[in-house]
């Protein structure tokens, strides 16, 4: 005899036809979950309506006095009742006679656990329990079964969607570094066709201030011998001569100091757009930062401050054209976390630190000096970055980041460049996630998710270095790069 207030209520199977549009952070809660409480108080006889009239169904989920008690599955239930004298002992007599035979160990997942997590830990169980229904707690405290067969496929999409998603970002990022690599190209081509012209309107530029100091003496010649003279002062007086002669000056020196103006920025696009060869070469860190100060000039002159402190640094070995695209995107987005703030009597600023450092300052890690610089005491912490030897992504409840190299440097100092703002810093679930490859907060069109992807591989990857993050919400982002003195 079918139980037909139960069959009514039945979510549908997943089928190949209908299974849902997953997420990669798809949850339990989007699975088909099935509703199947039975009383322990309630003969055995009604788990066989009910398998009877659902042939999918799992199992059951027992309560007692409307609390949780415990599942049975299908097959176990089968398996009991198929025993000699099974049918009499179970179908007649209480669910609690029967679950004290069958009860097994259970797995509870809340319904906001990802499909992932919960399959990995499904598949973790014994081979005895592998196929053994999952119980999803919902919101409000009421329990509903899960196949786990259903859970694997659902897992399996997912798994699918992910290596789908990675392929397609994979073609992205390298039809983006084509164009990078293009662009950059088509710059210092363009650099190289301005620079000239630029350099013959700086050399003739003094010529042309001599040449009219001279017509100037000229002028003042003629002036004295002749005297007097009602046409020349008309002239004079209509021509404005006098504020000519002190404008013509002035004109001649701005001019001169666009010009040279000009000669650095075509500079510092050939250097930004440099095309690093397979060596690694002497390079002045400093210029590189001013090369990239100087491109960002524009966005830089309305209200935000740049204030330096620049050390002693020797020439590093470097591809310096990566550098300037590390130091390009880093106060990019220093710049777009200022222009965010609109609080009046807020003075946005930008500061740029560089020093070298010992390796014993970061390399002799004391655990207790380090978590004095994780909770922000830098003052009486002598580490520089949150460093570790075993090469692994560091993360903490205080949303201090760390990516280190896999292997520990012999070098005996490193360079650090420290590029810091006083925005309103990062919240520690994006400091966690900041690093991925098409990992973005900025609006669509705006913002590709690459740029601290590829300064972070240019970092580590490229210059065997470190790139450390340090920020507080509410406080400011300071970002910390390290390089190998070689």
């Amino acid at each position: 005899m079918l139980d037909v207030s139960y069959a009514e209520k039945q979510i549908p199977v997943m089928s190949e036809a209908s299974i849902p549009d997953f997420r990669l952070d798809s949850t339990l809660e989007e699975l088909p979950l099935y509703d199947c409480p039975v009383q322990a108080t309630d003969l055995g006889s009604k788990i066989s309506q009910m398998l009877e009239a659902d042939p999918l169904l799992p199992g059951v989920i027992l309560t007692d006095r409307s609390l949780f008690a415990g599942m049975i599955s299908r097959w176990r239930f089968l398996e009991y009742i198929s025993r000699p004298f099974g049918r009499e002992l179970f179908l007649k007599r209480p669910v609690r006679a029967l679950y004290g035979f069958a009860k097994t160990k259970t797995f509870i997942f809340p319904s906001n656990t990802l499909i992932v997590d919960a399959a990995r830990k499904s598949l973790l169980r014994s081979k005895e329990l592998l196929y053994e229904p999952i119980v999803v707690q919902l919101p409000d405290l009421t329990y509903r079964l899960l196949d786990a067969h259903e859970l694997l496929v659902a897992q399996s999409n997912i798994h699918e969607l992910a290596t789908k998603l990675l392929r397609q970002q994979t073609q992205s990022q390298l039809i983006q570094t084509e164009k990078l690599a293009s662009l950059g190209q088509m710059v210092a081509g363009v650099a190289h066709e301005i620079r000239n012209p630029v350099t013959c309107i700086t050399g003739n530029l003094g010529f042309l201030s001599n040449y009219s100091e001279d017509v100037m003496e000229l002028l003042s010649a003629y002036e004295e011998l002749v005297g007097e003279s009602q046409i020349i002062d008309e002239l004079k007086e209509k021509i404005e001569f006098d504020f000519l002669q002190e404008d013509w000056v002035e004109i001649l020196k701005s001019m001169k100091v666009s010009a040279d103006r000009l000669t650095e920025l075509v500079t510092s696009l050939h250097t930004f757009s440099h095309m690093d060869g397979t060596q690694l070469k002497e390079a002045n860190i400093h210029e590189c930062i001013d090369s990239t100060l100087l491109i960002l000039k524009n966005r830089l002159k309305y209200g935000i401050k740049v204030v330096k402190k620049y050390g002693e640094l020797p020439f590093v070995k470097c591809y310096s054209g990566q550098l300037s695209q590390v130091f390009m995107n880093i106060i990019s987005n220093a710049i777009d976390a200022l222009e965010e703030i609109k609080e009046t009597g807020f003075v946005a600023a930008i500061s740029i630190e560089t020093e070298v450092i010992e390796s014993s300052d970061f390399d002799s890690a004391n655990p207790k000096v380090m978590q004095n610089y994780v909770s922000g005491d830098r003052e009486n912490s002598q580490e520089r970055s949150l460093s570790s030897q075993n090469g692994n992504y560091k993360g903490d409840r205080n949303g201090e980041l760390s990516h280190e190299r896999a292997s520990h440097s012999q070098s005996p100092a490193w360079v650090a460049i420290r590029i810091a703002d006083n925005g309103r810093g990062i919240p520690p679930e994006i400091q966690r996630r900041i690093f991925e490859t098409f990992f973005t907060t900025k609006p669509a069109g705006k913002g590709t998710g690459l740029g601290l992807a590829i300064t972070h591989q240019i970092v580590t990857e490229k210059h065997k270095g470190k790139l450390n993050l340090h920020s507080t919400p509410g406080t400011g982002t300071e970002f910390e790069i390290l390089l190998p003195l070689i």
